[in-house]
């Protein structure tokens, strides 16, 4: 997958995967009570990025990333000091 943005020095490219529309026991969540999802996945790195690499699941600081849209795609720009964990 080609990604459009490059980041630089410690940013990564990430995208947010789709919030949850149902709970475990099955009831469906209307919209606008969804949470917004803090997990993303990584689609690009920064040259100075150490621990992190593409195609991880990452854990974020809400408030830490810049969020762009390029075209139809809509990313994140994470400073890799605002991850917090991977997921498995």
């Amino acid at each position: 997958m080609s990604v459009p943005i490059q980041p630089l020095t410690d940013y990564v490219v990430a995208q947010t995967e789709a919030a949850e529309t149902k709970t475990a026991s099955g009831l469906y969540i209307p919209g606008g009570a969804q949470e917004k999802p803090k997990v993303a996945k990584v689609v690009a790195v920064g040259k100075n990025v150490q621990q992190i690499k593409v195609g991880d699941r990452i854990i974020y600081k809400s408030y830490a990333n810049t969020d762009v849209k390029v075209g139809a795609e809509d990313y994140l720009l994470v400073k890799e000091e605002d991850i917090l964990a991977t997921v498995k």
